[in-house]
């Protein structure tokens, strides 16, 4: 049985005080909902966040996320955030989503570095996939999110993989409103993406491994999700940034 995560993703949105508003508005609410094991309750803050947040939050079951890292350990490379600067106040990271990979020439080959150096330094990985309109429409979705899935695991352990999260988001309704239908996701989840570790390791560790859905998930919308066999979850973008939408959500995984 896979235990259900719910991630909030609050991408470059939030000021420090504004965070700490919305933390101390759901912590109460969040903490009573993970601390009944049915489901892991991950935040995460842009970076400047990250420590007001993971001291909000400590000595509760909630967990603390970063949005990306580097894959060096330190060294010349102005702007970024290594991995050992994370791993005392962060559980997860997310990995390759894909405004990085629109937005910042992400590659995946650098995805994998990623997904390595956070393993190597005792982070939980959430490596997104997904395929954008165009290659929706041309049927392309089962090549195009396989091989990222074959390209993020390239060399990894199978039981490093076991711990790795896949957040499914497909490019076309991330922000759009336009939410991917839940048995189409599924679909793609459990032939696709379980498809692709299975052959990369055993069906085991395909069943193994957690895959959520991203991609304008709300309350409206989140129990279709979470009826679904292989979602084990959601990645919430705009609605974990409303207390009330990331709480109902929430409700709704651990139910």
């Amino acid at each position: 049985m896979r235990t259900p995560i719910v991630a909030g993703n609050w991408k470059m949105n939030k000021t420090i005080a504004e965070a700490r508003a919305l933390v101390t508005a759901m912590r109460e609410d969040l903490a009573r909902l993970a601390a009944t094991g049915k489901a892991e309750i991950v935040l995460c803050p842009p970076f400047v966040s990250i420590p007001e947040v993971a001291a909000l939050v400590k000595g509760t079951p909630l967990h603390v996320g970063a949005q990306n890292l580097f894959w060096e350990t330190k060294g010349a490379f102005t702007g970024e955030i290594a991995p050992p600067m994370l791993n005392e106040i962060c559980d997860y990271v997310i990995l390759g989503h894909s405004e990085r990979r629109q937005y910042f020439g992400e590659t995946d080959e650098g995805v994998n570095n990623k997904v390595k150096a956070a393993l190597a330094h005792h982070l939980k990985p959430i490596v997104c996939v997904g395929e954008n309109l165009a290659q929706n429409e041309a049927g392309q979705t089962q090549t195009v999110v396989g091989a990222q899935v074959r390209a993020a695991f390239k060399e990894i352990a199978r039981d490093d993989a076991r711990g790795i999260v896949i957040a499914y988001e497909p490019i076309w309704a991330i922000g759009t409103g336009k939410a991917a239908s839940g048995a189409g996701a599924n679909a793609v989840i459990g032939l696709t993406i379980r498809g692709a570790l299975a052959d990369l390791y055993d069906e085991a560790t395909a069943q193994g491994v957690r895959v959520q859905y991203g991609g304008s998930v709300s309350p409206k919308n989140v129990a279709e999700f979470f009826a679904q066999p292989e979602i084990d979850g959601a990645l919430v973008g705009g609605a974990s940034l409303v207390a009330a939408d990331f709480i109902a959500i929430c409700q709704a995984a651990v139910k």
